[in-house]
């Protein structure tokens, strides 16, 4: 097992060299876009084509997600532990009793 910050320095080795950060953030940007396409065309297929909902697919789809995520966070120089933490507390800021309908319909933005 290993952490965030870990799964991102080992995703790192295979990220190549795009020449810049503005190409590196075009082509992290396009690749998590894609990645989250396929992620979504196999739970369409699933749900409305009458597919097998395959979770060894999704696994593997949702991989490339993660790492198309953090070299798009190396890139910004954000630790994917960082990102991750503070995705976790503007969620707990946002819903501190936990989710429901209710409070998403009525929750505060400030």
């Amino acid at each position: 097992m290993f952490d965030f910050n870990e799964y991102q320095q080992l995703a790192l080795r295979t990220a190549g060299n795009h020449g810049d950060f503005e190409k590196t953030m075009l082509y992290t940007a396009l690749g998590l876009n894609g990645e989250a396409g396929e992620v979504a065309e196999h739970i369409k297929k699933a749900f409305f084509h009458g597919h097998e909902l395959d979770r060894e697919k999704l696994k593997k789809e949702l991989g490339d997600v993660l790492w198309y995520l953090a070299v798009m966070a190396n890139t910004l120089d954000l630790p994917l532990e960082e990102v991750a933490r503070h995705n976790i507390e503007k969620l707990a800021r946002r819903y501190p009793e936990g989710f429901s309908e209710e409070r998403s319909r009525n929750r505060s933005e400030a």
